[in-house]
This record gives C-alpha cells, structure tokens and sequence, in this order.
C-alpha cells in the first residue's frame, strides 16, 4: 500500500534520528510526496542513471542552501529500506532497491560536502557580518565568483541568486554591494561588474520579479564619483557597458525589463536615465520620428481634404478642387486605413497566437487593446472604414452610372435642376442619392470624430520633451475624477429634470424632462439665457429648486473637484517624471526592434566601451564604461569610492583587512554587552537591598540568605558575561 510507505518511512526514519524532526516541518501531503519522489528517483536510477545522477546533484545543491546535516542521510536509507522489507518478499526487490537509495544518498552526501563553502554557510544566517567574515579569506582574483558560482561535477548554484530565492536580502545586499566595489592594488583593479553580468545577463530581470529592493543597491554600484573637483565639476563614471548590450554585442533588454517593472523611481536612476537618454538622443529618435513623419503626413492630407479644400470656394466646387479633394480621399482610405488595419492585423493576430488575453468584466479583449495608443488606432480604422461607406463621391459617381442616370432622367426630367448640374460633374458631392438621405451629415459627423483621433494619437510626440510628457501624463491620471464629477453632475441633472418636471409651473424651459435636463446643463456651464430667469422667478418651486441645484453643483460639487485635482496633482507629482520616462522607455524599446544589426553596431562603435576611462589625472582605469562631468555640489564625495591596498599583489592573495572595517559594528556590540551586564548587575543589587531590608523586619536569616544568594548568582552571571 503506497499509503503505508509515505507514513512508515517517517516514523521509521524518527525512531531512528529522533533530531531529524526538527528539520521536517512542511506539510503532511508534503512529506508523502517527497516519499513519492524518493520512489520514483530509485526506478529512474535503472532507466536513466546519467540523466538522474545530474538530477541529484543539483537537488543536491539546494540541500545547500537548506543546511541539511548529511548524517541524517544513513538512518532515512535504513528506515525506507526496513519498510520496504516487510512490503515484500522478494529479496531482489529489496536489494535493488537497498542499492539505489544508498547510491542517490551517496551523491546527495558528496555534493553536499563539496557544496557547503563558508558563503552558502553564512547566506543560511542572513547577516551581512557572517558574510564579510567568509569572503574575507577568498582569493582577491577569485573572490567574485566565489559569491557566483559552487560547482559540483556537471551542476552549479549561484549564491547570489540562491540568497535571493530563501529571502536572506540582507546577505544578497551584502553580496552585491561587495560585487560591485572597485579594490585596488599596484597592479591592477578588481570590479566583479563583468563577471556579475556574465554568470547573470538577466539579474536586472531576476531583481525585478523576486527583490526589487536590490535595485538601487545594483545601480548605485555601477556608479564611481571622484572626490577631487577641479573648476567646480568632478568626474564621474557609469559602467553601463552590460545595460546597454548583451554578451553578443546585441541589444540588452535592460530597459524592457525596467519598464516592465513600472517603477517611476527606479526608472529615473541615474544609470538608467543615462543609459536611456543616450540611446534615444543618438540613436531610436531618428528612427521613431521617421515613423511618425509619415502619420504627421496622412493627417495633413487628411485636413486638407475635410477641412480646407471644401472651404476654398463656398457653393462652387471647380473642376481641380474636385480632383484634389478625391485624390485626397482616395490616399486616407489606401494609405491610412490601409496602413492601420494591416498593423490591428498583425497584433490581433500576435496575441490570438500567444493567447494574450485580458478579461474587462466577463469579456475577453486582446492584450494590445489595454495599451492607449493601439486602442485608439483601433477606433480610428473604424471611424475612416465607416467614412469610406459613406463617401459621399463613391455615391454620386454610382448615381452617374450611364443606365441609372438615363433611368432618372427619364423619370424626373425636371426636378431638383441644382442637383442635376451637380450630379454630371466628375467627382462631385453633390447629388440626389446624398443631399436627400442624409449621408452627408453622417460623414461629417464620421469626419469630425476621425479628425480629433489622428490628433489625440499625435500625443506620443510628446516625448521628445520630459516636460510636456509629464505634463501630458498628469492630465490623463486627474481625469478619472473629472469622470466622477460628470457622472455626479449627470445624475442631479437627471433627479432634478424630473422632479421638476412633477411641478405644476408654466415654465416652458423646464417643461418635460429632455427641456428641464437641458435646460438645467445650461445653467452648470453658464450658458443659460439671463432673460429667461424672469419666468423661473414667478415660478416659486422651480426657483428652489433650481437654487438648491446651482447650490449643489457649482457651489459644492465644483468645488469638491478642485480639492480632488488639487490632492490627485499632489499624489502623482513626485513621479510624474518617472511615468514619463516610462514611458519613453517603452517607445523605445518598441522603436529599437526596428533598427538594423549594422546601424546597432555603429552606434555601439561611437560609445567606445571597451576603452578604459580615467579615475583621475593619470590614473587609467576600468572600460565598459561612460565618463561625464557633473557639477561638484552636486553630489558630494568625501571618501574614495576605491578601496586600495597595499602588499602583495598576488591575485592569489586575499585582501588585506581594512581598517575600521568593523569597528562601527565592533563598538556596537561592546556596547550591548556592557548595557547587558550592567542591566544583571543592577538587577542583582535590587534584590540584595530587598533582602537587607526584610532582615530589619525580624526576617534577617531568611532574607539574608535568599539577598547573598541572588546577589551571588547575580555576580557569576556577570563575570560569566
């Protein structure tokens, strides 16, 4: 019974290490599906044993991290074997099943031993102190990838990642912020920057999903500021080389990761408002305003053909204003619309295949459509596609059709003689099937709606100035309580409307709903006529009614969204610069998949990372980085950033000891052990003083001895302190 295993393979294995309870504290359904696995690891150790002995090896490294004794091992094999003896009979059963388990706990025990360094040992603490004490004896060229890498035969874990999937952030600070200090000897410069970024391309990916607050501890290592000013500007290095490009030489999704992240603080770091602004200033501006340049174009075809052509000669269209306004036409409905649908297409058709869906209540709409812009591309492919169904040229050229046209002649030889003329003029707008359905107000209708979308879609111009992109964005994030304002302003319009159309008044304005409704919008925007209060003020009911209504609306509710502007302002203000340059980021990560290899190599050719940039006159140091020049007050610096050392410089020698490296922490904890000892003395010398007073009381053998005796345990605690 397979019940029976999972339950007697632990009681058999605490019968016989009676500690190891302490270190099975998951579930009960966990256990039983460890002893599930346990099973199934012995027959896959005859089916595959070259692919099970890499599985066991690297659950071997997280037994690692788990610190779990290897002498537990020896009495789990001896348990599960004694159960499985008295499942069966047959001794090859057990024996074959004896021999695997002792083979995969063999392992297990090797790859532990092997894999349990004085840095996963100091991880399991979680405190920095433990942590500097064991990566103080690594060899100074070892010393990064020690805090990298543990590999046992074919397998490795990285401490760094593993501190940060069991929660010990303090020792995965710890970890980083040693990567990430430049050290020094004669020789040469130790920065564990490339080896970081080489055994983890995606740690900013990683730091973003699983501890986003290292982030900040990353960036700021990336970061070496001069102490020394000259002419009020001091120099200072950003080794952004592996944000910028991956380890081919491609484009590193540093900043897709950042903006997937959605932190406005973060994304207006300086590293990563260098690393971006340099990629957009020299190289993905181009690219996304050529883009653009050609919608910029379509909409000024577009305006002219709606706006302009049609108001050139008022009643009298000439023969070249007809051509060019269905020249115009035809391109918005090709070149445009054309253009639009094919990209709805393509990522309509993305997300249909990745399954990319979001739910909006219990409908399903395709991820792309929560993204602004593409939603309102989308709107403006329906309103041209409605537009080109009610072209009002396609309907009179139809009119002009030779069968149709002779049809109508002979039916109506002599009515409406203005449409007549109209209807034989080449590509006219004019003619009976338009001017007597109505068409043509719907196209303009269509018109003018289409025309406020292609300049609503210009906003994402916006981004060539933080400023107007910030300010943009606050506008868009105050609107939601401009919608409640409206919604509110709604509902009163339509509680009094109707209510005061329940009054027996002979106030025509406020006569039925729809009159009073309106009537009532008039008066919250200021647009109603002044003379007509002449009749409201005969009207007693109507008049308090419609001064309760101002009262509420002008008075209370337009005040009320001042205050709520005034606080939504006031919440985003901080940030508002990082959604901007989040959203910066995310064109230019859409604009960047866009750009040739060869154009991307000729931009990483003019940052000329691979040369090595000065720390200070004469001091060559460290490539893959950029060097700029802020002002001296602005970021202060009075100790060197470099930790530089004397000695050997061997890099097989570890780093000398600092000096006053602990002895912040040291003093601190001097100082807890005297406040300690001090608190136990003071509590000893309490009770002695209670005990010679109670003597006094005609207690004095008692309280004697029971003061000598809590002083005296008093006193040997102390010295044992």
């Amino acid at each position: 019974d397979l019940n029976y295993l999972r339950r007697e393979v632990y009681k058999r294995f605490f019968a016989l290490a009676p500690a190891g309870q302490d270190y099975f504290k998951q579930s009960t359904t966990r256990l039983y599906w460890i002893a599930d696995k346990i099973v199934e690891m012995t027959i896959e150790m005859y089916r595959d044993p070259r692919r099970m002995v890499e599985d066991i090896s690297a659950l071997g490294l997280r037994h690692v991290g788990y610190a779990i004794p290897t002498e537990f091992m020896a009495p789990f094999v001896s348990g599960a074997v004694e159960v499985v003896r008295t499942m069966t009979t047959d001794e090859n059963a057990e024996d074959g099943f004896r021999w695997s388990l002792t083979l995969i706990s063999k392992i297990l025990v090797r790859t532990i031993l092997e894999g349990s360094t004085i840095v996963m040992k100091a991880i399991n603490t979680n405190q920095e102190k433990a942590l500097k004490k064991a990566i103080s004896v690594s060899p100074r060229g070892k010393r990064a990838m020690e805090l990298l890498n543990i590999a046992v035969g074919t397998q490795s874990i990285s401490p760094l990642y593993w501190s940060i999937e069991s929660g010990s952030l303090v020792v995965g600070q710890a970890m980083i912020t040693d990567l990430l200090t430049i050290r020094a000897d004669r020789d040469s410069y130790y920065y564990g920057c490339d080896d970081l970024f080489t055994r983890h391309p995606e740690i900013i990916q990683r730091l973003c999903a699983d501890a986003s607050g290292l982030l900040p501890t990353l960036l700021n290592g990336l970061i070496w500021r001069s102490r020394v000013a000259v002419d009020g500007q001091r120099r200072v290095n950003y080794y952004v080389k592996h944000v910028i490009q991956d380890g081919d030489g491609k484009l590193n999704h540093a900043l897709e990761w950042f903006v997937e992240h959605g932190d406005p603080k973060i994304i207006c770091h300086p590293v990563v408002v260098l690393f971006s602004d340099i990629i957009w200033g020299r190289l993905a501006n181009r690219y996304f305003l050529f883009a653009r340049c050609y919608f910029l174009f379509t909409l000024i075809v577009f305006i002219t053909s709606q706006s302009i052509l049609q108001h050139l000669n008022e009643g009298v269209e000439g023969p070249e204003q007809r051509i060019a306004t269905f020249v115009c036409r035809i391109f918005i409905y090709l070149g445009s619309m054309g253009q639009l649908f094919i990209n709805q297409s393509k990522r309509l058709a993305s997300d249909c295949k990745t399954k990319s869906f979001v739910s909006i209540g219990c409908i399903k709409v395709p991820e792309y459509l929560t993204v602004m812009q593409n939603l309102g591309s989308l709107a403006l492919f329906i309103c041209l596609m409605l537009m080109c169904t009610q072209e009002p040229i396609f309907y009179c050229a139809a009119e002009n059709s030779g069968s149709r046209r002779l049809a109508a002649a002979a039916a109506a030889p002599a009515a409406a003689p203005a449409a007549s003329s109209h209807s034989t003029e080449l590509f006219t707008q004019h003619c009976a099937s338009v001017d007597d359905t109505g068409r043509k107000d719907a196209y303009a209708a269509l018109s003018m709606f289409a025309m406020l979308l292609y300049w609503a879609l210009l906003i994402d111009l916006t981004i060539f100035s933080m400023r107007v992109s910030a300010y943009t964005l606050v506008c868009g994030r105050v609107l939601s309580e401009v919608g409640l304002f409206l919604g509110g302003m709604c509902f009163l319009i339509l509680a009094f409307s109707s209510s005061i159309s329940a009054l027996n008044h002979k106030a025509k304005d406020f006569s039925g709903i729809p009159k009073g409704a309106l009537s009532l919008l008039e008066l919250a925007l200021g647009m109603f006529p002044t003379e007509h209060f002449d009749t409201i003020k005969n009207e007693v009911p109507v008049l308090i009614a419609v001064s309760l209504f101002i009262i509420i609306v002008i008075i209370f509710l337009l005040n009320l969204l001042v205050a709520q502007l005034n606080g939504a302002y006031q919440a985003i203000y901080h940030d508002m610069v990082g959604y901007a340059r989040l959203s910066r980021g995310n064109i230019i990560v859409a604009t960047l998949s866009g750009v040739s290899a060869k154009r991307w190599d000729r931009f990483l050719a003019t940052l000329k990372l691979d040369e090595r940039l000065e720390f200070n006159e004469g001091d060559i140091g460290l490539g893959g980085g950029l060097q700029v020049l802020e002002p001296s007050n602005a970021n202060p610096t009075t100790v060197d950033a470099i930790r530089r050392f004397g000695g050997s410089t061997s890099p097989t020698m570890p780093w000398p000891e600092e000096e006053g490296g602990n002895d912040e922490d040291d003093k601190f904890e001097r100082l807890e052990k005297v406040i300690v000892r001090a608190t136990k003395s003071m509590g000893g010398g309490g009770s002695k003083k209670k005990g010679g007073g109670s003597s006094s009381m005609g207690h004095s053998g008692s309280g004697s001895a029971g003061g000598g005796g809590s002083a005296g345990s008093g006193g040997s605690q102390g010295e044992g302190e």
